[in-house]
């Protein structure tokens, strides 16, 4: 059974939830605008150098992603030897 205390309670959670949801659109959006591309060159167990692109805010960001996506630079971040923005 609903109280006529909660309603006005859910209400405010709602309209504070909205306002998250709101902030968050914007970030996202004007973030977006700010993404370059860069090259994420590393070299494989045969000296063979490879490449990734991402489209990241800083080269540290594109590192990150790198690692989270391609295997081998997880498990050898050491492997990368340049980290180029193409902008």
């Amino acid at each position: 059974m609903i109280t006529t205390n909660f309603i006005p309670k859910f209400i405010y959670l709602l309209q504070v939830l909205n306002r998250y949801l709101l902030i968050m659109n914007n970030l996202k959006h004007s973030k977006a605008n700010n993404l370059k591309p860069y090259t994420v060159h590393y070299r494989n167990f045969n000296n063979i150098r490879l490449e990734n692109c991402f489209y990241a805010f800083d080269a540290f960001e594109a590192r990150t992603l790198a690692m989270e996506f391609n295997k081998y630079i997880h498990d050898h971040p050491n492997s990368i030897d340049l980290i180029r923005c193409e902008n």
